[in-house]
């Protein structure tokens, strides 16, 4: 691995733990998700992928 010795050449305090990355993924899906509710352009989420269309249940 390439970048292997780089990470170990750090010390424990500064190497990211996978507690951090899990935390930091957590936090991004929650920016992400709240950032598509926010902006999300007259409904178009759920009428996308909520509500079925006319023809759809035939």
């Amino acid at each position: 691995m390439a970048g292997g010795g780089m990470l170990k050449s750090l010390t424990p305090k500064v190497r990211l733990q996978a507690t951090e990355i899990q935390s930091l993924a957590f936090w991004g899906a929650a920016a992400g998700a709240g950032a598509i509710y926010l902006v999300q352009p007259f409904n178009w989420i759920r009428k996308t992928f909520f509500e079925k269309e006319a023809g759809e249940g035939k």
